[in-house]
């Protein structure tokens, strides 16, 4: 696999992390919200685990509050990196592309979440897997629609 196709990958997946993001804050303006604090929660685990000094109260809570927010955009990142790779650069249709992007994202994230013990969607209301799946959604296809955009055509057109 060449390094353009990875790139493009990265590509793809920062553009999807944007667009999760914007859906997400949408929600929490339609629905006025509170934000979740399953990132932030995600990074403590995390600095736990690592033995990781995040520093005093107020200083560890902005670090979290950082963290979880970049940790999300690798994840964001990682799937469509993995999806470059799953796919050998090549370009794919997009409800195929969307879906495996979406629900490899929401795998990530959600399976992440999991195993750090910070949720268990098992618990999950029907509007918690709305406010989780419409983001992820948003992230497919756009990671997606930018994926086809980055990679050359096959048809040579």
């Amino acid at each position: 696999m060449k390094v353009a196709a990875l790139a493009d990958g990265l590509i793809a997946g920062a553009v999807g992390s944007t667009a999760l993001n914007v859906a997400t804050y949408l929600d929490m303006v339609v629905r006025a919200r509170p934000a979740s604090q399953s990132p932030q929660e995600s990074a403590g685990r995390v600095a736990d685990v690592t033995h990781l000094d995040l520093g005093s109260a107020d200083r560890a809570a902005n670090r979290r509050s950082g963290l979880g927010a970049l940790m999300g955009y690798g994840l964001g990142v990682a799937a469509a990196v993995g999806f470059a790779a799953l796919t050998r650069g090549r370009r794919q249709p997009v409800l195929r592309a969307a879906a495996l992007l979406g629900g490899g994202a929401m795998t990530l994230s959600d399976g992440s979440l999991t195993l750090l013990g910070v949720t268990d969607p098992r618990t999950w209301r029907r509007t918690d897997w709305l406010a989780d799946l419409l983001p992820h959604i948003a992230y497919g296809l756009t990671a997606a629609a930018t994926w086809n955009r980055l990679r050359p055509s096959t048809t040579g057109g």
